[in-house]
């Protein structure tokens, strides 16, 4: 049995590090309430917009067709792969790791497979993978559309000059505190869905549908990139939350079971010391 010294100082240390998570948790959950209420409140409009263009793009002529709708046999992949640029957040960052890793050697084997990532925890580990074309991992310090949309006007680009055949997304979709969901989600080319009979016959164009889905398109992606960075961000502090409520949570059991064991071991310190003075008297009075 440890002796009491060594049982006090590690009561100490499991004490300390209860509070830093429990601060953690804390944290975590004030921000978590922030970044819920964002990618809530943008969900319905980006999805609604994402299932206009979709219907929009099924129902347009081959030779009017949007660029970024074009279909070509898939050789170059690109990835943008969404994790945080801190750890301590459970399985947050290597569900995405682990869904990278599935897409470079079983969707897209044989294939040409490089990264944007946004987060430090998937560019360092990408990194010795694959090719990083670039890191955003200071987007986070000021998360907005209008940066968002720098880095998605990168990928339309290298879409549209042909440098890539197919761009697809890979974070977190945040479901609750407890509850984050691998996506991996085709950026481009737009995928059209099957018009439903007769849907696209209820609405007068003004100017071409054409033209409004070339000039809606742009935004659309803009805001798809934004929302899966929104829903990453919201995902990161609820896992974080989570895990640091379990940590804390096991740190206050192994600091009881730390105090039982230095009560049982200073009972039977005490007990020795009186056994040894009993003894002593005894051997005195004989």
């Amino acid at each position: 049995m440890a002796n009491l010294k060594e049982i006090r100082n590690r009561i100490a240390s499991v004490s300390s590090t209860m509070q830093i998570t429990s601060a953690m948790k804390m944290v975590s959950a004030a921000k978590l309430k922030k970044a819920q209420d964002a990618i809530t409140a943008m969900r319905p409009y980006s999805d609604k917009l994402t299932e206009l263009l979709q219907s929009l793009s099924a129902s347009l002529d081959g030779d009017s067709g949007s660029k970024f709708s074009d279909n070509r046999e898939v050789n170059k992949v690109l990835i943008v792969a969404i994790t945080s640029n801190r750890g301590l957040a459970g399985a947050f960052n290597s569900n995405i790791l682990k869904q990278c890793t599935t897409l470079i050697e079983e969707t897209y084997a044989g294939k040409q497979v490089d990264f944007i990532t946004i987060g430090k925890k998937a560019n360092d580990f990408l990194s010795k993978k694959s090719t990083i074309l670039s890191n955003h991992s200071d987007l986070y310090e000021d998360l907005t559309f209008d940066n968002t949309a720098i880095i998605a006007e990168d990928l339309m680009e290298r879409f549209t000059s042909g440098e890539y055949d197919r761009i697809d997304v890979v974070y977190n979709k945040f479901k609750n505190a407890a509850t984050q969901i691998v996506m991996t989600e085709q950026f481009l080319p737009i995928v059209p869905i099957e018009d439903e009979e007769g849907s696209s016959g209820d609405y007068i164009f003004e100017p071409s549908k054409g033209e409004i889905v070339e000039q809606l398109i742009p935004k659309s992606l803009k805001t798809q990139l934004y929302k899966g960075i929104r829903d990453s961000f919201a995902s990161e502090h609820g896992a974080r939350m989570t895990a640091m409520h379990k940590a804390t949570d096991n740190a206050t059991e192994l600091r009881d079971q730390l105090k039982l064991t230095y009560n049982k071991a200073r009972q039977a310190a005490i007990t020795n010391e009186i056994l040894e003075i009993v003894g002593g008297a005894e051997a005195l009075n004989n």
